[in-house]
């Protein structure tokens, strides 16, 4: 049912927890079925320099939740921005039909991480 490097994520999480100082803290919740995801950055020279996230939820949320991790890290803000949840979606090995929420949060809790940078 999930493919291995979603199963990797979820039993080997990377950048699990919260960044000491942030720049950055949100957390989005799907009201459907309960998930909640929280991001923490650090920005410095206008890279992201840590990520930090916890999650609740299903198995596919928290291994989207590991997989953004990775992929934002030691991107630039302006990178960041332009990350795709295909690019997401891909990195996790693909998600069932019913689990595409999951990229959805984590694309969501990026977005209004990066917009709380802005602001």
């Amino acid at each position: 049912m999930y493919s291995p490097r979603l199963l990797d994520h979820f039993e080997h999480p990377r950048n699990p927890g919260e960044v000491a100082d942030p720049d950055a803290t949100v957390q989005v919740e799907n009201p459907a079925c309960g998930d909640i995801l929280k991001l923490s950055m650090k920005i410095a020279n206008g890279h992201v320099a840590e990520i930090g996230f916890l999650a609740k939820g299903c198995v596919p949320a928290m291994a989207c939740g590991s997989a953004l991790t990775e992929l934002v890290k030691g991107k630039t803000v302006e990178a960041a921005s332009r990350l795709g949840r295909e690019e997401l979606v891909q990195v996790v090995g693909g998600l069932p039909e019913a689990s595409t929420h999951a990229s959805h949060l984590a694309m969501d809790a990026l977005a209004a991480a990066l917009k709380q940078l802005k602001t």
